[in-house]
């Protein structure tokens, strides 16, 4: 929970904390990369198969009520499920106030119902130790091993904690996992074994057996609830997640909602809700039990501790300065772990282990693609253009007309394509012209006094840099109103913004598989339009088209 980046945990976080601690251009920023957003696609993976097990799991309980239920349990869960993403559009912030209560009446719920089976069995509390496992490690082998995937659901769960940070912060989590959740969790599954050591027939569902007769509807309703806030946790973070990625421009642009006016973290982004419901509509249908549906949900938290494990080695070496034998004194334990839990459930790969790992691949190539598309359309349109310093040289004496053009560029030492394409259709320049670049800083809020800078170049041209964080929402007219109390001289109340739209071609040229080319370029038709992303006033906007072929 140290390793936050200015409250923000999670894979992006990391991956930012290790790659601002290593120069640009070293090689080592692409060990750090590459892993960091393959960590941050896994949640999507998270995002589809929590909400269906744990809601799955819950409403199960109610076969053990009477078995006439057994054929609705399927039907119950996608029509909970239904409610759950049709709700997301709303936020919490209305309906959050009861979460904590809910929440601390269930981990109280379970630690006095584990307490009390346990006390019956006391021997069961020699599980506390980690010698009756050792033990049972070293004279089982292979079944030891296969035993780790069994019960990996144990510890699923704990990888959201250090993703969370940034909605509730390192005390909160610290304080309601060792004083709430924790002690909660490990009486209930000492009750648990010990109703199993008691009647070996009760291994079926021994979380509802443990319960009173009459308590068994009660048990099933709290347990829906709390799996929904759970669905909500994660679903939450996937469009967290989307909003980082879209800034950090691994993600083309995408409407994003914000359901909260005091929470920034509070976002909704429709298409990520909608996509993330259908997948697991079809999961629920396609497996229909927790049971069959256990496999596919240990494979891709493992790998998410794996890739954690991973990055924080990068943060402890390189951002921390610890010294190579302290950081893998601390490592190499926790990755041997994460390691035999992630080969144990790698077992299960056929038998529904692939589902996270195709989910979050998918995400992974699309990210990444995105990327190196990006990347190959700057080179491609700065191939073609002369730098500004020249432009301005040979054009400073054409016409010039009232008022102030804004020109989004990437590299302001380059000149626009827009601002070259108005210059040759219609003849003049504007009395001020502002270059305007908006940098995405790896960081989730930038501080006021870093949010812009101001450079006079000459005849009337200016340099604005703004800069904003991963979790900002980009106001162009309103920074700029803030460079213009900088230098007054720049008067941006009449600007005029020219935006270059470009239409992107797929071809055999050196640079993607003609494939990933074809995604992209579909990304980019679809991508939200600048206007919206960048808050500009739809009046006064003018967009010039480019076709490029990558």
């Amino acid at each position: 929970m140290r390793a936050d980046n200015r409250g923000e945990g999670g894979e992006l976080a990391l991956m930012a904390l290790a790659s601002r601690a290593i120069p640009r251009g070293n090689a080592l920023r692409n060990w750090i990369v590459f892993p960091g957003l393959f960590g941050a696609a896994l949640l999507y993976g998270d995002g589809v198969i929590t909400p269906a097990i744990s809601v799955l799991s819950a409403v199960e309980g109610i076969e053990i009520v009477t078995p006439y239920f057994k054929g609705y349990v399927v039907p119950i869960t996608v029509l909970v499920l239904i409610v759950v993403f049709a709700t997301q559009r709303f936020g919490t912030s209305k309906i959050g106030f009861f979460f904590g209560p809910i929440i601390l009446l269930w981990y109280s719920t379970l630690g006095v119902m584990g307490l009390l089976s346990a006390i019956q069995n006391p021997t069961v509390f020699m599980a506390l130790s980690p010698l009756p496992a050792l033990n049972f490690i070293l004279n089982h082998g292979s079944t030891a091993f296969f035993t780790l995937g069994a019960v990996f659901l144990v510890v699923t769960g704990s990888e959201a904690l250090y993703a969370d940070m940034g909605h509730f912060g390192r005390k909160p989590i610290t304080y309601g996992w060792f004083f709430v959740a924790f002690p909660g969790l490990v009486l209930n599954y000492l009750g648990q074994g010990a109703l199993i050591l008691r009647d070996p027939s009760t291994i079926r569902n021994p979380f509802y057996l443990m319960a009173p007769s009459a308590l068994l509807i009660p048990m099933v309703i709290l347990a829906t609830m709390a799996t929904v806030i759970a669905s909500q946790a994660v679903i939450s973070g996937a469009f967290s997640v989307t909003r980082q990625a879209v800034l950090l421009g691994y993600l083309p642009r995408i409407e994003v909602l914000h359901t909260s006016s005091k929470e920034i973290g509070q976002v909704y982004v429709s298409v990520v809700n909608w996509l993330l419901f259908l997948a697991c509509i079809a999961l629920v249908v396609e497996f229909r039990s927790a049971g069959s549906l256990a496999s596919a949900y240990g494979i891709g938290v493992s790998t998410t501790m794996v890739v954690t494990t991973y990055l924080f080695f990068f943060v402890a070496r390189f951002k921390w300065r610890w010294s190579l034998a302290r950081t893998l004194m601390l490592v190499v334990p926790f990755l041997i772990w994460d390691l035999t839990f992630f080969a144990s459930n790698a077992s299960k790969f056929f038998s529904g282990g692939w589902v996270p790992l195709v989910i979050s691949g998918s995400v992974f190539i699309l990210m990444s693609t995105w990327r190196r598309g990006r990347q190959i359309l700057g080179e491609r349109i700065s191939s073609s253009l002369m730098p500004l310093s020249s432009f301005i040289k040979h054009f400073r004496g054409f016409p010039r007309i009232a008022g102030t053009a804004v020109f989004m560029t990437r590299n302001v030492n380059i000149t626009p394509p827009a601002l070259l394409h108005n210059l040759r259709h219609n003849k003049v320049l504007h009395e001020r012209v502002i270059l305007m670049v908006v940098d995405i800083e790896e960081v989730p809020l930038v501080r006021d006094e870093e949010r812009v800078a101001v450079e006079p170049i000459e005849a009337g041209f200016y340099r604005v840099h703004a800069s904003f964080g991963y979790f900002e929402d980009p106001d162009v007219p309103a920074v700029l109103k803030r460079a213009e109390e900088l230098d007054r001289s720049l008067k941006v109340s009449d600007a005029v913004y020219f935006l270059g739209k470009e239409t992107i071609f797929a071809n055999e040229r050196p640079g993607m598989a003609i494939w990933r080319e074809k995604i992209f370029a579909f990304l980019s038709r679809n991508a939200l339009p600048a206007t919206n992303f960048f808050n500009l006033p739809t009046d006064r906007v003018v967009e010039i088209g480019l076709q490029v072929k990558i």
